[in-house]
């Protein structure tokens, strides 16, 4: 584990025990992409170190709402379960993206009382939260995108890396969500010492085994 990463294996801890059961914490190092999860407290979404990333690039880095850098209460579904989740982006001193903590909170129990209060309380008015969004400077998007590619690739040379090598490799950013942003392809093309339309290749074959 990347020793930045340390202190928040207490913070992960206090923070479930703060919240209950229903709370969880991962905590990502994305110096090692495909296997990121290294410490998690709680149990909401079964998630396992030696586990990859899911919502990390399209929910977090790509958002309109990551200030700070961090985005707070974003869902996803998880075996029925409406998970409400919230994420903190960690930086070295270089301001570097190497890893994030990730708040996953299950809904379950919350949503079901309402359900039962809105049988008989028809009328109840939903109370709206209203976001304050904070001007801050924020790292480019596509500079953390860059950053995690450069991770995926791990320091690999593309000159000693077999086509089916390189295929896995986009697979894995594609799968994570790295291609959604504009730029991409030409960026992969380029780290990967290919030209863009091999880059659409490699993708179509990909798209393609899915």
């Amino acid at each position: 584990m990347n020793q930045i990463l340390i202190p928040y294996v207490s913070m992960a801890d206090m923070l479930v025990e703060t919240f209950g059961k229903s709370c969880e914490v991962v905590l990502h190092d994305l110096n090692r992409p495909e296997h990121s999860v290294v410490y998690v407290a709680g149990d909401v979404t079964h998630r396992k170190p030696g586990q990859n990333f899911d919502h990390l690039v399209k929910e977090v880095i790509l958002s309109d709402k990551l200030n700070n850098n961090y985005v707070a209460n974003y869902y996803f579904e998880v075996k029925g379960k409406l998970i409400r989740s919230s994420t903190q982006l960690i930086f070295d001193q270089n301001q570097q993206l190497v890893g994030a903590l990730c708040i996953n909170i299950d809904t379950t129990p919350i949503t079901e009382q309402i359900a039962y209060l809105n049988t008989l309380l028809p009328n109840l008015n939903q109370i709206k939260q209203t976001e304050k969004t904070l001007e801050t400077e924020e790292l480019p998007l596509s500079a953390m995108v860059e950053n995690l590619m450069d991770k995926i690739l791990n320091g690999q040379s593309v000159q000693t890396m077999s086509r089916d090598e390189k295929i896995e490799k986009i697979r894995f950013m594609e799968q994570k969500g790295l291609f959604l942003m504009k730029g991409s392809i030409e960026k992969a093309a380029e780290k990967l010492g290919v030209n863009k339309v091999t880059i659409y290749s490699y993708l179509d074959e990909v798209r393609g085994k899915r």
